[in-house]
């Protein structure tokens, strides 16, 4: 894939996801389910439910902070702990931060990375209005964080890093700025057989869906591997197909594709 066709992926993504977040939020919904937004519906709440959030965790988070994005519950999965700092790549409109932050406490810090400026103008309002003050929301692509080497604990992601057209280089900056032993705890979308060629080469609507651009877990295993990742553990999650034949009408696209728990440590 050359230079241009990446930049092409990431602005068709980038629109997408400006829509999403421009969305009136008393509208109840960013879009419809045949809008392909990653899985969203018109009742945020129980697609998340679905996701695996439970009640407690979606009564917390400030309004407007869940888009009913995602694929799974990475901060559930990944064992945060007090004074821990964690990144979220792709941040969205802070959902994930949020549940992260208040499970590292005040003496901890969340930092969460989106590459569409009205998600990160969103994120941080949400912040704001609910008085989090150990959470920071940056501007920046996941294959160029704006983050230092070595200061992250823990890495989570949902259902983004599929939505990369360079994963390597995103493993690869996971890596740099995590500290030795943390740790990468994804939610994300793995294709469970060959894709469709109608799919695979469609870089528009499919590929924003979290569709397209799901990789395999022996390629995702062969990518987190030559970044210097150990302890990889790749784990489908064959329940996700309930919410994902709802993303794009008439795919049939579970046949292809389904939700995966990704963990990996820096040694």
């Amino acid at each position: 894939m050359n230079d241009q066709t990446k930049d092409q992926i990431r602005q068709t993504v980038r629109n997408r996801y400006k829509q999403i977040a421009l969305q009136d939020e008393n509208q109840g919904g960013c879009c419809s389910p045949e809008s392909n937004c990653c899985g969203t519906t018109s009742d945020y709440q129980d697609v998340s439910a679905k996701m695996g959030y439970t009640n407690e965790e979606l009564d917390t988070v400030p309004e407007g902070a869940n888009l009913g994005l995602g694929c799974g519950n990475p901060q559930a999965i990944a064992n945060l702990k007090p004074g821990e700092v964690v990144l979220d790549l792709g941040s969205g409109g802070g959902f994930d931060c949020f549940l992260a932050a208040r499970q590292v406490t005040e003496t901890g810090a969340v930092l969460g990375v989106d590459m569409t400026p009205e998600m990160i103008t969103r994120a941080r309002n949400n912040a704001e209005k609910s008085e989090f003050t150990n959470t920071d929301f940056r501007l920046g692509e996941i294959e160029h964080l704006p983050v230092a080497d070595n200061t992250v604990d823990v890495i989570i992601s949902n259902c983004v890093i599929n939505l990369s057209p360079d994963k390597p280089q995103v493993f690869n900056e996971a890596y740099r700025v995590l500290k030795s032993g943390g740790r990468l705890a994804v939610s994300d979308v793995v294709a469970t057989t060959e894709l469709p060629l109608e799919i695979k080469n469609n870089l528009g609507d499919f590929y924003s869906a979290c569709v397209s651009g799901a990789s395999s877990i022996d390629e995702l295993e062969l990518m987190l591997q030559q970044s210097g990742f150990t302890q990889i553990s790749i784990e489908p999650k064959d329940e996700s197909k309930e919410f994902i034949k709802d993303w794009v009408s008439g795919g049939n696209i579970e046949d292809y594709i389904v939700s995966a728990v990704i963990k990996a440590v820096k040694p």
